[in-house]
């Protein structure tokens, strides 16, 4: 069971909770991109005077915003979908509302499956909350909100954040890629850049609000600009971002490698504020692959990026998205990817199974892999990656790395938890001096395969 997102409101005791009260409560699957929708989705229900919960029993009003990348991950939320209805016979009164790509991609179907539900709310609706709910509460009867196409860049609306250190901002909706093996084109659109004056300001008021560092998001952040010429492109955008002196530091995601340019390179080397990790998912090490899943580029273009951002930036990290199993990748083919993971060593990798997911191309192509072997691969990929990480990670035994304190680790409240700009997580012992959302300098020494552990030095 995925657990609600903790938002950045006082949560209420169960003694005081006040009955004249509505509360909320939510539940996300899914990219950072639904994340953040959930964010707006919140605030609206606050905006109309609902308190958050983390109680399912409390709840006057349930939220799901769903994934549909991976079947397998349709299929849990529709298990949680129907854990509702229990609860909806017990409180006729509960309002439950679905959201997210699941809502974009099968509309009314929904409402056949689930009966229960009351509202869906499409990717391209997020921002219609309020008036949506306004619409159940008059006419009792279950709300479609899902329009095919974004009629307009959706405006700003009430957010509520998760955190208090690190903010969501998104540049950019949809994508214009199409990769044979993605659904994200079908249920986010074509790409639509924000006005670059409304991140800025975005952004501003964030650092004023205490937030430290914000990450940029998008599909393919990348792309940032290519459907208008008035804002300038994603290097223009960086150095603006860079330029505002209320933040301390800078993430984007995601990036395409065909779309990173000498001009993004030079940008992110000459600021101040831009964290210096490179996050480019290659997917595959094979060039029969890469063209099958429609991805534009081929491991030679990736091999020079590499070189590129290395001899500008050498202390930069690497992470990078590889999927196993792709429909038509034989053994030789795979072996390719290891060979390249080998000679590429990222410092990590979040490696994926291929998942049939109808309505893409590679759902129906030719020669599926096995389940079985699919898992055999994906532990072999793990294993060489991890001894890849586990050996640059052990070049930072000793040294010292500057961190933005992000509170205690969820497995322990006596060690603080933190990241370097190159995006390794620092786990060390609590001094009592540090506060949340602080510069720390941290000694190294002890290095694993995910995580770097050391203590707080002056």
């Amino acid at each position: 069971m995925s657990k609600p997102d903790q938002y950045n409101v006082e949560i209420p005791s169960n003694e005081m909770k006040d009955s004249n009260i509505k509360y909320f409560t939510t539940y996300t699957y899914g990219c950072q991109m639904n994340h953040h929708d959930s964010e707006r989705l919140a605030g609206q229900l606050k905006s109309i005077g609902y308190e958050y919960t983390e109680s399912l029993e409390d709840a006057s009003f349930i939220l799901i915003n769903t994934c549909c990348v991976r079947e397998s991950a349709e299929k849990k939320i529709y298990g949680k979908i129907g854990e509702l209805k229990n609860l909806k016979v017990s409180n006729p009164n509960l309002i439950i509302a679905i959201a997210g790509c699941m809502a974009q991609k099968d509309k009314e179907k929904l409402f056949k499956k689930a009966p229960h539900i009351d509202l869906i709310i499409g990717t391209h609706n997020v921002h219609q909350l309020v008036e949506i709910v306004k619409e159940f509460e008059e006419s009792k009867d279950r709300v479609l909100a899902v329009w095919d196409q974004a009629e307009r860049l959706a405006p700003d609306v009430p957010t509520i954040r998760r955190g208090k250190i690190s903010a969501w901002v998104p540049i950019m909706y949809g994508c214009n890629n199409f990769c044979t093996y993605c659904i994200v084109p079908y249920v986010r659109g074509r790409e639509r850049s924000r006005p670059l004056h409304d991140i800025i300001e975005e952004i501003y008021q964030l650092g004023l609000d205490g937030f430290k560092e914000i990450t940029l998001l998008g599909q393919n952040v990348n792309s940032y600009g290519n459907d208008t010429k008035e804002y300038g492109d994603f290097a223009d955008l960086l150095k603006a971002v860079d330029q505002v002196e209320t933040i301390e530091r800078v993430r984007y995601m995601t990036s395409h490698p065909r779309d990173i340019n000498d001009k993004v390179i030079d940008t992110i080397l000459n600021s101040k504020k831009i964290c210096d990790h490179f996050h480019l998912p290659v997917q595959s090490g094979s060039d029969t692959i890469l063209k099958m899943m429609n991805r534009g580029y081929t491991t030679d273009y990736y091999r020079e990026l590499v070189r590129k951002i290395r001899k500008a930036i050498p202390h930069a990290s690497l992470t990078t998205d590889i999927i196993v199993g792709f429909p038509g990748e034989t053994d030789e083919l795979f072996q390719e990817t290891l060979e390249f993971l080998k000679e590429i060593r990222f410092d990590a990798s979040y490696t994926f199974l291929y998942s049939k997911r109808s309505g893409t191309p590679a759902a129906t192509m030719a020669d599926q892999v096995p389940l079985v072997v699919k898992k055999e691969r994906l532990q072999k990929l793990m294993d060489v990656q991890n001894d890849i990480s586990l050996e640059i990670n052990q070049q930072f035994t000793d040294t010292v790395v500057t961190v933005i304190v992000e509170g205690p680790s969820q497995r322990d409240e006596n060690r603080l938890i933190g990241r370097t700009t190159t995006n390794k997580i620092v786990l060390w012992d609590k001094q009592g001096t540090e506060e949340v959302g602080q510069l720390a300098n941290i000694k190294i020494t002890t290095a694993q395969t995910w995580i770097l552990k050391g203590k707080l030095i002056d």
